[in-house]
């Protein structure tokens, strides 16, 4: 597999988060993929996976370091999204359930159902769930906030705990706001 020109110019930083450690990756349009997990090797190969010529970062890429500090601080308050360009690459149909994703409000919840729904396409439940597994962006392209019809948490790219985690805190966050 070759990588493309944009794949080569993607670098990436891995710190920890309060979820674990977070991968973010950068790209010349913006942010490409911020990835969770407890293994910063296993968000390296998943990062590689995604991008192939992807390259980790100096540790004098201010840009780079922006953007963790941004990511890390949206993981422990997602209701403050970050004001970062995203360079969301998919079909056109994960790029609407993706814009979809980004209009739940923090604090709330939506069905695979009701997701397929508000983009018009009310038969395509199995394809927006694989949608939200396609999705990169954790936490800024909100798919945690997506759950099944009876209420329970379905599998989440980076861990239902995780998932379980985040809707928790902007569950909080929601209750004090009122």
């Amino acid at each position: 597999m070759t990588a493309s020109r944009q794949d080569a110019e993607i670098r990436f930083i891995i710190g920890p988060s309060g979820l674990g450690m977070v991968m973010v990756a950068l790209g010349p349009e913006g942010l490409a993929a911020i990835m969770l997990d407890t293994d910063e090797r296993a968000l390296q190969k998943a990062v590689l996976a995604s991008f192939p010529a992807a390259q980790a970062g100096r540790a004098d890429d201010a840009a780079l370091a922006h953007s963790l500090e941004v990511v890390t601080a949206c993981i422990e308050a997602p209701w403050a999204m970050p004001d970062l360009p995203l360079a969301l690459q998919g079909t056109p149909f994960q790029l609407q359930v993706w814009q979809a994703l980004r209009g739940i409000p923090c604090g709330q919840t939506v069905t695979y159902g009701e997701l397929a729904v508000r983009i018009g396409r009310p038969g395509a439940v199995r394809a927006v769930a694989g949608a939200c597994a396609a999705n990169r962006l954790a936490v800024v392209v909100p798919c945690h906030r997506v759950i099944r019809h009876d209420g329970s948490l379905s599998g989440y790219r980076w861990g239902v705990e995780r998932k379980q985690a985040l809707l928790a805190r902007e569950r909080a966050w929601r209750a004090g706001e009122k």
